[in-house]
């Protein structure tokens, strides 16, 4: 159960399209805002865990060709974020918005998210520490999963809302956005080669 806590938190703690997404909502609009996007974006994971969990998101990624256009949407978005993220200059600009990304957004992240699904099949189908009762396993790790998952989104909406009451220079501004843009693209390689 331990090993699964850690996996759990090093999985999440990670920059990916919901952290990423959070922190710039923290950043551009502050806490309030940001707890509506991450309440979709919660509720959305969870319905893409139930998807892993069930077979359903197998079913549905064995047809090759639906299977295929999700991948492309998914490495379109993830790489038009992680251009816009790069390409923010000497501004911190996780991810650029007029308004405010809300609860409906975050919730239709997850499904075009591939850190989602791979999180959830390497959650779900590994760290076996209730094999005798796998029903119980699934519900004790999904307590442990939302245990750890909403305080790191918590940490990420503070940092950005921290980090926009920074008066950071613009090279420290630079280094940011494009380490966050290269973590995206990162999650982007992970999807492209778990087609392989």
């Amino acid at each position: 159960m331990i090993e699964f806590a850690l996996a759990v938190f090093f999985l999440l703690i990670t920059p990916g399209p919901g952290v990423l997404t959070t922190a710039g909502i923290g950043a551009a609009f502050g806490f309030r805002a940001g707890l509506g996007f991450m309440t979709g974006l919660c509720l959305g994971g969870f319905v893409t865990m139930m998807m892993v969990i069930t077979g359903m998101a197998a079913v549905i990624l064995a047809v090759p060709w639906l299977r295929l256009a999700l991948l492309f949407t998914s490495v379109a978005y993830l790489t038009y974020l992680a251009w816009r993220v790069a390409s923010a200059g000497a501004q911190v600009g996780f991810i650029a918005a007029k308004v405010p990304l809300g609860f409906f957004n975050g919730f239709a992240l997850q499904f075009i998210n591939p850190k989602a699904y791979v999180v959830a099949t390497t959650l779900f189908s590994g760290f076996a520490f209730m094999p005798a009762h796998p029903v119980g396993e699934v519900i004790a790790k999904l307590i442990i999963f939302n245990a750890i998952w909403i305080p790191v989104h918590l940490i990420w909406l503070g940092a950005g809302v921290k980090l926009h009451a920074l008066n950071l220079s613009q090279r420290t501004q630079r280094i940011i956005n494009i380490g966050m843009a290269a973590a995206m693209l990162a999650v982007v390689g992970i999807a492209l080669f778990a087609v392989r």
